[in-house]
């Protein structure tokens, strides 16, 4: 073991920085959506089946891979003796880079509709479509574009809150943030559950989500609820392999993998039983929507129609500002505890650097959104080439791409060329016997690698994104 690494302070501290990591936007803003549009209860079967069956096996032995090399992601595999891997690792490492450029502004977003429903719920109520192009600076009464100063100045606050984090070190910093930011993020997860339930209405929303619909289970919703379990549960981006290596041999990754898991699904889950019955209530089926626009435009309505909107509409703010900023953390520390360990350089400096350096990226993200006409390239087999919105561009290149061919070479590795063994091996190094050594050979070897490469091959074939 390296001694002079980093390591967690506490078991609840690794698994609430874990669980931090998977909880992200996606699982409060993207999951209802696809929820809604898979059957409600259907969609909700295939998932809890996917995450345990795939997910899990994916995680641990990421996890494993980490602690067993205990380095960073790029020097992980070199370290376990298979050098021509380390591709994986450069892989993941630029997942978490490119995906921080543009996710650390749209947590800009989140934290200026913090400050709007805190200071001017009333002007998002009037327009909202308005007011969001107005942050992103586009003017839709006038036709005209100005230069979004609202997001980029709202981007560099949220940056400049992950820095401060991450400068702190692993324990002091990142631990600490996550004690106190997961339990804030729960604890208002359950006032938006209760509030949402007892509407007038809600009712019709909470029978959907726990109704088998089947009619709407194709292969299609399946595809859309494995790419959601490995996205949710941030495989493939650099996170677990790294948190991974933060781990003392005593700890148990099995029932932590388990943990982290299940609070990251949980979220998911009533994040879904949160907004279809609130949306139901208030603006109708026909209302429920996912995705940024969904977020900051549609769900302005049901706030408007809420008694108590205003103070709901914050708190729902305030949790997804706490999903994105326990999401950043964890990726940016990827990218700095690489720095650090290859170049040997300093926690501070390197935050700075890399912080500033994924903000002035990120600028083009948010002013590509609307305010400038900035182009980016892409190529899949069904379209061509093209040139989408750069902002498109980004998400396309980490989500059609790299996330899922960085999570394949993972499994691929632990399964054929470390070994399941191995991860086994490592598993029971706490002491405890892992308790279903057969079970996770085979997912690891075929299951899970099978299922990456069926989105690898919708998304570069067919041109559509499962994400």
């Amino acid at each position: 073991m390296n001694n002079n690494r980093a390591k967690w302070g506490s078991k609840l501290g690794f698994i609430l920085a874990a669980a931090g990591s998977a909880v992200g936007l996606g699982n409060i803003w993207k999951f209802p959506g696809k929820a809604f549009e898979g059957g409600g209860g259907a969609f909700l079967l295939m998932y809890l089946l996917i995450v345990p069956l795939i997910g899990m096996p994916a995680m641990l032995s990421e996890l494993a891979v980490g602690r067993a090399s205990d380095s960073n992601v790029v020097d992980a595999f070199r370290k376990l003796g298979h050098k021509g891997y380390s591709w994986v690792g450069w892989v993941g490492w630029s997942v978490a880079f490119i995906i921080t450029c543009y996710y650390s502004h749209v947590g800009g977003w989140v934290l200026r509709y913090v400050f709007s429903y805190a200071t001017e719920a009333h002007a998002v109520y009037a327009d909202p479509l308005g007011y969001f192009y107005a942050m992103l600076g586009y003017n839709a009464a006038a036709d005209t574009t100005f230069f979004p100063w609202a997001a980029i100045g709202f981007a560099f606050l949220f940056m400049a809150i992950c820095a401060f984090v991450i400068i702190r070190g692993v324990e002091g910093g990142i631990e600490k943030f996550n004690k106190v930011g997961m339990p804030a993020l729960l604890v208002i997860l359950l006032i938006l559950f209760v509030r949402a339930a007892t509407l007038p209405g809600a009712g019709d929303g909470l029978r959907y989500m726990l109704s088998l619909d089947l009619r709407k289970v194709t292969p299609q919703t399946f595809l859309i609820a494995l790419s959601q379990a490995f996205y949710s549960l941030s495989l493939g981006m650099a996170i677990m392999i790294t948190y991974g290596s933060y781990l003392s041999h005593e700890e148990n990754i099995e029932k932590n993998t388990f943990f982290v898991c299940t609070m990251d699904t949980l979220v998911a889950v009533v994040a879904g039983f949160i907004i279809i019955p609130a949306v139901f209530a208030t603006l109708g089926p026909d209302g429920v929507g996912k995705g940024g626009g969904f977020a900051f435009v549609s769900l302005a309505g049901v706030f408007e129609h809420m008694a108590g909107g205003v103070f709901f509409g914050l708190l729902f703010y305030l949790l997804l500002l706490f999903a994105a900023l326990t999401s950043t953390v964890s990726l940016i520390e990827g990218i700095v505890a690489f720095l650090i360990e290859r170049l040997y350089w300093k926690r501070t400096p390197t935050t700075i650097a890399v912080c500033v350096l994924m903000f002035c990226i990120g600028c083009l993200y948010t002013c590509s959104q609307a305010a400038f006409p900035i182009k980016g390239i892409w190529f899949d087999f069904a379209n061509g080439v093209t040139f989408p919105a750069f902002c498109d561009a980004m998400e396309f290149l980490t989500d059609r791409v790299m996330i899922p061919l960085c999570a394949l070479g993972c499994c691929v590795f632990v399964g054929w060329a470390w070994k399941p063994e191995s991860a086994i091996a490592e598993v029971e190094r706490c002491g405890d016997k892992f308790r279903f050594v057969k079970a996770y050979s085979f997912l690891i070897k075929f299951v899970a690698p099978a299922a990456i490469i069926v989105i690898l091959c919708v998304s570069l074939f067919t041109g559509t994104t499962l994400s």
